[in-house]
């Protein structure tokens, strides 16, 4: 495995000090008192309590001014446990917020991977080790009996399902905009969003060119959810429905197509899916027409905080989501294209929060 810059020069060497490591080690082990420590934190609005009181508060006012009426005992388990991780600090007996709490109620990427922890993967990574030996997503039992997520999404409780398309629009929608003028700077009348889930992306594109038409191909029931996502919206009468199993290797996609779109889609399968999926769609396309996968590759990141969070969310399609599917190795998602009788035209990377597009042709 060769590793992209700035990774490559990160993962080969030692990171941390023996203090540093001892610590790190301690962090994981506590790892889950930390993560709940921190969103009642967040939940309870103590740390935006002592962001709007930057003189700091006492733990008795704090106790007072809090949004949420706890005890003295309650209140003081929570500053006294941030405290040591560092998300407050204590100056002559006054709590101030640190730079790590400051982050927890201000960067919205933060929310959105601590909600989507918390109320999608929380009680299933409890089955963790059962997912990796038997390879299906253990944890998923936690919600429902459904081979995948994917087939249970419309079931989830509300909550759940407010956190798990919080977390997946929250990081498609910040590449759109990029992405709509990559796809229609050839402009296509014709494009196939496969796996669009509620249609955010089949929308952007009716809004965004007058003249295009946009089949999603999808599960039967997330057909279901996206008619009734896009219903009185303009351009609603240009975009269709195709329900289909994906998984299925027999079922064939529909021809005819300018372009065909799959964001953050595959790396809701297996390698071997992936291909089966690829060279589905290849046998659909002619020679004018291009396939763009937009997705989140770990090892394509310009920053390495993004890497750790993509490598973490692998876990969850592990333990909650199908058992055998991961965020990709960039190296390995062009592999699957070259097996599936394509060929990569050109890559875009840097797209929102951390997207790729590769787009392809056929061979």
């Amino acid at each position: 495995m060769k590793l992209n810059s700035p990774q490559n020069e990160i993962y080969g060497k030692e990171r941390f000090t023996a203090l540093e490591a001892q610590r790190l080690a301690q962090e994981i082990a506590f790892g889950p008192i930390v993560f709940q420590i921190s969103r009642l934190m967040v939940k309870f609005g103590i740390f935006q309590l002592l962001s709007d009181n930057r003189q700091g508060l006492t733990l008795d006012e704090i106790k007072e001014k809090c949004p949420v009426k706890l005890s003295k005992y309650a209140v003081q388990i929570l500053l006294e446990s941030s405290l040591t991780i560092g998300t407050v600090l204590l100056k002559e007996e006054k709590f101030f917020l640190a730079k790590a709490g400051w982050f927890l109620i201000n960067d919205k990427m933060a929310r959105v991977n601590m909600e989507f922890n918390h109320d999608v993967n929380y009680l299933g990574m409890f089955k963790l080790e059962e997912s990796l030996l038997n390879g299906k997503p253990e944890g998923l039992k936690v919600f429902g009996s459904w081979p995948t997520i994917y087939e249970g999404l419309s079931s989830l409780p509300a909550q759940v399902q407010k956190s798990w398309f919080g977390f997946d629009h929250f990081y498609s929608d910040n590449s759109f905009e990029q992405a709509l003028e990559i796809v229609f700077s050839k402009k296509p009348k014709t494009l196939l969003d496969v796996g669009g889930n509620t249609g955010r992306w089949a929308t952007q594109c009716v809004h965004y060119d007058s003249n295009v038409v946009v089949t999603i191909m999808d599960l039967p029931q997330q057909i279901g959810l996206m008619r009734n996502a896009v219903k009185g919206m303009e351009g609603e009468d240009r975009i269709l429905g195709h329900g289909a199993n994906l998984l299925d290797k027999n079922v064939p996609f529909p021809t005819g197509f300018e372009a065909i779109w799959m964001s953050q889609f595959l790396d809701c399968f297996s390698e071997e899916e992936v291909t089966s999926i690829l060279s589905r769609a290849a046998k659909s396309m002619d020679g004018n027409a291009t396939l763009y996968i937009m997705e989140t590759f770990w090892d394509r990141q310009r920053f390495e905080t993004a890497s750790y969070c993509l490598a973490q969310t692998s876990v969850y399609f592990t333990a909650l989501a199908n058992g055998n599917s991961k965020m990709y190795y960039s190296e390995d998602m062009i592999r699957c294209i070259n097996d599936a009788g394509l060929k990569v035209d050109k890559i875009y990377d840097n797209l929102g929060l951390g997207h790729s597009i590769v787009a392809c042709k056929l061979k």
